[in-house]
């Protein structure tokens, strides 16, 4: 499509925080940053394993007047923000304010900094609150912060729709530019890993209790037993190919989005996802023989992943396209997977390298995927990256050279 936006700028916040290169060795290396919980005592939960960004200093990014308002989400999306923008070098190439816009996504908004308030208000009294409260802990946090701290104007949003929601930005971001603005700054990024927080993870009761961390979090292997939280996510910088603001570097184009919905649970329908790979597809003009890899979403959980492999096999037929869920290193990040994983897609074209999913390695033959679990030296074109959000969200995305 000719009016496909182009990935100009990408950043990420996972693992050491060590940024876009780091993270890319990281997955080309198989390695994993899922270990036990390290910021309290999480011994007395059923599941202790998250995938944690640690050495992350946040005073070394930020302004200390900003840290005081903000949750440690909103701060891990400045930053990947920030990375985002000055690759694109977005700021020595003279867009008006008013030609740039936002588009976030998280799942669990500013947690930690209104579990810390409430506790104040319950113990100390309301006089000890943060003043802060009041917009701190806000889906919308994201992207107000970005948007203020750029001087963006153009259309922004925020969109929540759990695992599947970081795609939906980057599709809301591409109508966006459609209908004007310029360029869009656009992802998810998630980290809930206060105590409450975590116990809103354990809610699903699809957290792997496993304690050896090389076998939590195992996506369509048949030892899967549920997924390992994560924290934190991706952001893009999208712009017009024409814009008449020419980019310093071009990853690919964000080709074809589509979102769906399930039917009810208990209904006997199965899940649309196939249907969104197939209308993303179709948006890209794009057929499945065309597609390289499939990016999924890879829940760890069995019964998901069963759902998930009879959809690939329903858009691609007999043919294994490879399958790769390198987001397994870093566990399940909720509204920053689907950005995070659109991202790997973009180096894997770059370097022509499918990266591993860590750890797996008995795929059942009823999944009838061709898992990639070792570097695969491979020409990338066309990508599909799959999401999918508790409460029957399902989104796509395909990505061209």
């Amino acid at each position: 499509m000719t009016d496909a936006p182009v990935v100009t700028g990408i950043g990420t916040m996972v693992g050491d925080g060590a940024g876009v290169e780091g993270h890319w060795r990281s997955v080309l290396d198989g390695r994993s940053w899922i270990q036990p919980i390290q910021r309290y005592d999480a011994s007395r939960y059923s599941a202790r394993l998250a995938g944690q960004i640690t050495g992350f200093d946040v005073a070394e990014h930020l302004p200390s007047r900003l840290i005081p308002q903000t949750d440690r989400v909103t701060q891990l999306a400045l930053v990947a923000g920030d990375q985002a923008l000055a690759d694109a070098e977005a700021a020595d190439r003279g867009y008006d304010s008013f030609d740039m816009g936002v588009v976030t996504s998280n799942a669990s908004a500013g947690w930690e900094f209104t579990h810390r308030e409430f506790k104040k208000l319950w113990t100390q009294g309301p006089e000890k609150v943060s003043v802060y409260e009041s917009f701190a802990w806000f889906y919308a946090a994201n992207t107000g912060q970005i948007s203020i701290r750029n001087g963006m104007r153009a259309a922004g949003g925020v969109l929540v729709a759990d695992q599947a929601g970081g795609l939906d930005a980057i599709g809301q971001a591409r109508r966006n530019l459609r209908r004007g603005a310029k360029l869009m700054v656009a992802g998810g990024l998630d980290s809930a890993f206060d105590p409450w927080g975590w116990l809103s993870h354990l809610s699903s009761g699809e957290v792997s209790t496993a304690e050896d961390a090389s076998r939590a979090y195992l996506p369509f292997d048949a030892a899967a037993g549920g997924y390992v939280p994560g924290e934190g996510g991706a952001m893009l910088v999208l712009e017009h190919a024409d814009s008449g603001h020419p980019p310093a570097r071009r990853y690919g184009v964000v080709a074809g989005y589509a979102a769906t919905f399930d039917p009810p649970p208990g209904s006997g329908r199965p899940s649309n996802l196939a249907r969104a790979m197939r209308l993303a597809l179709d948006d890209a003009g794009v057929t499945p023989d065309q597609v390289d890899v499939v990016f999924a979403d890879g829940a760890g959980v069995p019964e998901r992943d069963r759902s998930e492999a009879a959809s690939i096999a329903d858009v691609f037929g007999p043919r294994k396209v490879p399958v790769t869920v390198p987001k397994a290193g870093v566990g399940r990040l909720l509204a920053g997977g689907g950005p995070l994983d659109v991202v790997t897609a973009l180096l894997s074209m770059r370097d022509g390298v499918i990266p591993p999913t860590p750890h797996s390695r008995t795929i059942p033959d009823e999944y009838a995927i061709d898992m990639v679990v070792e570097p695969r030296q491979s020409r990338v074109d066309v990508a599909l990256v799959t999401a999918r959000g508790r409460g029957g969200f399902n989104s796509a995305v395909v990505i061209r050279r």
